[in-house]
This record gives structure tokens, sequence and C-alpha cells, in this order.
């Protein structure tokens, strides 16, 4: 298999041989926009019948469409430490959502990137460092940052303040009643974060970039007070405030409608700048569906065809919608069902750097995948996530396999999710060695965490 670096190289030598001078080929773009809890059943490409997303549904028929994606975690903080520092939930540093903050020796794709030329910016949902630690942007390999630090501090849509860089900015016009509950609402933070990143693409680059666009829609606002009930902020319902649905439910179909037309915004912009022709972009979300703030998973099959939503290790809690669109290079209207994950971005983006990858990443590079020079990867050998939220949880895929136990004593759950994909039949007596064979992952996969403890090792700490 020949990847495109290999063959750039082989042309410009080739050039060379001839007598011809050639210009080094140009690093693409690279813009990675990440959802939150949006469910792998919430987009009309993904089989949605209400919510309307026509330029995301666009954007999948431009590109390759994921049906096997999964998210680092099931919960946001794990799962954008996976993405960012291409390892997983066994191995990286932050494994839940408490305020643990990325280390100095964690080394993040923006770090990776910016070594080899690239220019580097986070918009929106950080939760990997709070104020004047080792984990903040600015310290973790981005250029420029604009957003939340704290990933509760982005429950709120209309906070008091939003950092830009390591600079507190006061949001004019917005007032808390109490924490993540504001009384006075003036500036949407989604919106704030859609100008940044299309004031972003408008400038004169002299090197090639790497956006991280982190939206917090369709996350509930649903951390105090009265936002427990009705909690899905939106500045208007738009097509949906006629509807007869629960005021929760008009928010979330609102969010995401929202997000799809700023999306759509974006990438008009990236053709009106010239950069379209040479950018990578992906569109996924954090982890699956949630069931918060009023929200019912249920209402518009956000999971479905999934079993479960976040906060569970079942596939509607990981698995996610994903699409990756790129002129010239991924061809259009493609689909793949190559199981992939959040810590495969970090060698994925150094392969198309054109640097390799570290060699503390859990991750592979996709790159073949989506330039369809494959249609598997041989060199993977499982997929594997831990949760320590609710009593401890484990999941490994292998191939077919998904084998789930949701807690230390639980009983394993054995699956073929390529027939059984909302995992209800749980086929482990019929399995014996399948199941022995995952299981003693549950032990060899994942390393020992100061901050994240099973439960089995903090009976040996006492």
């Amino acid at each position: 298999m020949h990847s495109p670096r290999i063959s750039l190289i082989c042309l410009m030598a080739l050039c060379l041989v001839s007598g011809f001078a050639t210009a080094a080929p140009q690093q693409p773009n690279i813009i990675f926009v990440l959802a939150d809890d949006l469910g792998y059943g919430d987009l009309g490409c993904y089989g949605q019948q209400v919510i309307k997303t026509p330029n995301l549904d666009q954007f999948a028929q431009e590109g390759l469409r994921f049906t096997d994606a999964y998210a680092g975690s099931t919960v946001c903080a794990p799962s954008r430490c996976a993405l960012m520092t291409g390892r997983h939930t066994g191995h990286c540093t932050v494994r839940g959502n408490a305020r643990v903050p990325l280390l100095a020796e964690d080394l993040t794709v923006a770090e990776v990137l910016k070594d080899a030329g690239y220019t580097t910016a986070l918009i929106g949902k950080w939760g990997l460092g709070e104020p004047d630690t080792t984990g903040i942007p600015n310290r973790q390999g981005f250029d420029y940052f604009f957003g939340y630090l704290n990933q509760r501090h982005a429950h709120t849509y209309y906070p008091e303040y939003l950092w830009r860089n390591e600079e507190k900015i006061p949001l004019a016009g917005n007032v808390e009643e109490k924490e993540n509950v504001a009384k006075e609402r003036t500036q949407y933070s989604h919106d704030l974060f859609t100008e940044e990143a299309l004031n972003y693409l408008k400038q004169d680059f002299d090197k090639p970039f790497f956006l991280y666009l982190a939206y917090t829609i369709p996350h509930a606002n649903n951390e105090r007070g009265h936002a427990k009930g009705d909690g899905m902020e939106v500045p208007d319902y738009g097509i949906y405030k006629d509807t007869e649905w629960p005021n929760p439910q008009k928010g979330h179909a609102a969010m995401i409608t929202r997000m799809d037309r700023d999306f759509g915004t974006l990438m008009q912009t990236l053709k009106q700048q010239g950069l379209d022709e040479n950018t990578l972009v992906i569109f996924t979300s954090d982890n699956g569906t949630h069931k918060e703030g009023g929200a019912d998973p249920d209402f518009f099959n956000s999971s479905r065809p999934l079993r479960g939503y976040k906060r569970a290790l079942y596939d509607g809690g990981i698995r996610v919608p994903a699409m990756a669109r790129w002129p010239g290079t991924i061809k259009p209207k493609t689909q793949s069902a190559v199981p992939w994950a959040f810590w495969d971005f970090l060698p994925t983006a150094a392969e198309i750097a054109g640097i390799d990858a570290p060699g503390t990443t859990d991750g592979l590079s996709i790159l073949p995948i989506l330039t369809g020079e494959a249609n598997t990867l041989p060199q993977r050998e499982h997929l594997y996530w831990e949760f320590h939220e609710g009593g401890f949880k484990q999941a490994v895929r292998k191939d077919h396999w998904k084998l789930v136990r949701s807690g230390t004593n639980a009983k394993v759950e054995l699956f073929d999710v390529s027939k059984d994909i909302g995992e209800q039949l749980d086929i482990s007596r019929n399995h014996p060695d399948v199941v022995k064979e995952l299981q003693q992952l549950f032990t060899t996969a994942r390393t020992t965490s100061q901050d994240f403890r099973t439960p089995d090792e903090m009976k040996n700490k006492k």
C-alpha cells in the first residue's frame, strides 16, 4: 500500500530526474468539528426523520460517512483527552470528568502538528485543565484559544465570561443567577464560537493550520436550579416553535439545526477563502446522546439503532456519527464500516502532516481509509474503554466482537455487533473462548492511574 506522502515524494524525485524543479507539496489544513452529546441517530444522514440537518447531510454526500466510528469515552473530558493525546482511557491522563489536568509530559495532536509547521487554534470547549495548570490549551500546543476551560462551566450557554488564551473575557449582558444558570441572557456562546471560527478562517495564512472547533451543542444546561427540568437552552426554537412538543425537545432539535446552519456557513467560508480544496474537515460527536435537562433520547430516536446513551459503554454511549470531507482525496458519496476511535486521530493527523506519530499513541492512522487505499486496518488488535462513574465499567471491541462489563463484579456480556447492532442478544455462553480472550484485555489493556482507580485498586490501597 502506498501512502499519499510516499507518492508525492516519488513524484518530486521523478521531476528532479527529468530536469524540472518542483515546489514541495503543501501540507493540508485540518479542521476537526466536535459536537457535544450528539446522538448517532440525530442527523438526517444517519436516519433522523424529524430534526433538519441539510448542511451536514450534504457534507456526508460530499465525502465519507463512517458507520463504526467511536468516541474516546462516554462523557466529555476523557473523550477529549483520548482525542487530543491519541491514548485510550486505559492509558490516558484524564479518564473521567474530575478536574484532572493534562500533564506537561502529555503530548497532544496540537503539539505534534505545531512541530510539523502548523498554526493551531482551539475554539469552544476544552475540559482538560483549569487556569494556571499544565493542562490549559496554550500549554498543550495551541497558539490560540477562545472558549471554556472547565466542562461544567460549559454547561451554561450564557456565561458571564469566556477565556481568550489565558485571559478571562467578560461577556456583557450575561448575568448568572447561580452557577450555570443565567438570569440575563444576551450573548449565546455557541454563536460566539461560530463567529470566532469564521474570523479565524478569514485571516491570511502563511502556513497550514489546524482548527479544533469544539461546539457545546446539544449538551444540556442541567447543572443547577430550574434548568434541570427545561435545560436545552437555545435563543429560539426556530422552525420547531409551533410544534406541540415539550420545550426540552424543541430545544434539542433547535440546537442541532442551529449547529447545522452554522456548519454550513463554515463550509461556505472555507470555499470563499480558497481553502476548500486543501482542507480535510472531520465532523463527529464526543459521545452518545444524553438524558439530561429534560431531554428524552427516545423522543427523536437519537440513539437508534444502538442501545443506551451517554454514560453507558453500550454503543449508544460511544458509537458516534462521523464524516470526513477532503476534495480530491476523499471520494464523495462513500461509506466505511471500518471501526476506529478518537485515539486514531493523532496518528492520522501526523501522517497527513508528513511526520511520524509519537510512540506513545494507542491509535492507528486511518489515512488509508480516508483516501480509499484500504478498506481495513490489519494492524488493529482491539478498541478499549473504561469508565469511572456510577460503578467501574469496561468494554472492548475486537473485529465484530464486543464485550461489556457494567461493574467490577458484573456479568460480562458478549455481542456480535456485525449482526446485532443494538446489542440485544448476549451470546457469551455460546462463545466462552472469545469471552476468555477479550476478558483478559480488561486487565492487560490498561495501566494504573493515581486519579482514576478501579474498585480493586482502591481496596488494595487501603
